[in-house]
């Protein structure tokens, strides 16, 4: 079961903490966390490039010239693909990239993740993340002295808290949810971070 150092806002160790060994003890699958990375990043995309056709462009309807006698290769419509106006051969249509992947790949997936991050010791907890106030140059003023300033994913409860409201404005922060929790934002963090109550309460059945 991993154990963490739990510091307080002027980066003091203030306790330890044990992390839920379903989530952060188990064993890391970089290939099963490669599928869903690249299921999740293909859903992302819009696929709604389209081009025109020899059957969506205008005109065409009659026989540019006749077939022979002009001295001009013959044609039969002015949208052939090989004109300049014409339609285009094999151009990308609407289509969906959404890619299947079986929920307990998912689930074992966001596991590597969180275990790999144990293993390198880029997990940071926080006993209480309070602030004087909800502003974002005391959030920074925080992270600095804990020395946090690249890709850091925060894990709150609510989105809506003062120390979220604090937090949401830096660059290199990006809040999520415990429910929101998912294979791409924790391996593209550097850090993952928490306060010590939502730590503890986490489980691989909130996934």
């Amino acid at each position: 079961m991993p154990v963490v150092s739990v510091i307080n806002v002027n980066n003091e160790k203030v306790g330890e903490v044990a992390l839920s060994d379903e989530l952060f003890g188990g064993a890391v699958k970089p290939h099963l966390m490669h599928e869903v990375v690249v299921a999740q990043l293909a859903a992302r995309r819009q696929g709604t490039h389209a081009v025109k056709n020899r059957s969506a462009v205008s005109g065409g309807g009659s026989k540019p010239w006749r077939q022979k006698g002009t001295g001009r290769a013959r044609a039969g419509t002015s949208r052939s693909p090989l004109w300049r106006t014409g339609g285009v051969i094999f151009g990308p249509t609407p289509r969906s990239y959404e890619k299947k992947v079986n929920k307990k790949v998912r689930r074992q997936a966001l596991v590597s993740a969180l275990s790999e991050k144990a293993a390198q010791q880029s997990i940071v907890v926080f006993d209480d993340f309070a602030l004087e106030s909800p502003k974002t140059k005391l959030a920074n003023q925080v992270f600095a002295k804990c020395s946090l300033d690249r890709k850091v994913l925060f894990v709150v409860d609510e989105m809506d808290s003062p120390k979220a409201l604090a937090m949401r404005n830096l660059p290199f922060v990006k809040l999520i949810k415990p429910e929101g929790l998912n294979v791409y934002d924790v391996v593209n963090a550097k850090v993952l971070a928490f306060e010590k109550s939502t730590a503890e309460r986490l489980s691989v059945g909130e996934q």
